[in-house]
């Protein structure tokens, strides 16, 4: 049995991340009597195998971007098609936005265990992780709190209400939805937090 910790080492990612797939389910652990979590060492070489990890240099948390500077949108995809079709949709935005892309739920995860982005565009069904738990567990998180989130889905509000709701600061678009939605969302994004859109490749 492993420490989350432990683990962070082996899988070669920060232990923030670690605990975000544990808390959302991706990496399942155990307790001790004393309330320590230890995860098995066959899981963290399970989740190796599927996810491709490859060991990278951990960085910590940073605070907000200053209102000049490129707001920082995380963009997790089901597939790679759906993430090069929302980075291309988002590139006329040019300087005013920096771009991470995962075209999976694991490495979405270890990008938002890397670094708090500014905004979050994600899909809720992926194959490999349950949207729900994931959006559940950011928000029960002091530092992922005020985080603003497009959620991507095919769920009808009834079916979306059925699996317990989303949290309140989950915009949500339905499928088929066109990738110029979720252009229109980040610009309404940097408009609501006072974010100046420089001339410079806006188009």
């Amino acid at each position: 049995m492993l420490t989350t910790r432990e683990a962070a080492l082996r899988l070669g990612v920060s232990l923030r991340t670690v605990q975000l797939w544990v808390e959302a389910g991706t990496l399942p652990a155990g307790r001790t009597p004393g309330g320590h979590r230890r995860i098995r060492l066959s899981a963290v070489e399970a989740l190796a195998q599927r996810s491709g990890l490859r060991p990278a240099a951990p960085t910590s948390l940073s605070m907000a971007a200053a209102a000049n500077a490129p707001l920082d949108v995380l963009l997790i995809a089901s597939s790679v098609d759906q993430l090069q079709l929302w980075q291309e949709v988002l590139q006329p935005l040019g300087s005013n936005v920096s771009l991470r892309g995962a075209n999976n739920g694991y490495t979405g995860l270890l990008q938002l265990g890397r670094k708090a982005p500014d905004l979050l565009v994600t899909d809720l069904a992926m194959p490999d992780i349950d949207g729900y738990a994931m959006l559940l567990t950011l928000s029960g998180l002091n530092e992922y709190a005020p985080l603003r989130v497009l959620a991507i889905t095919s769920q009808t509000p009834h079916q979306i209400a059925e699996r317990g709701g989303l949290p309140d600061r989950v915009r949500v678009i339905h499928q088929p939805a066109p990738a110029i939605a979720v252009r229109a969302w980040v610009e309404s994004e940097m408009i609501r937090m006072g974010r100046s859109m420089h001339a410079e490749g806006m188009q």
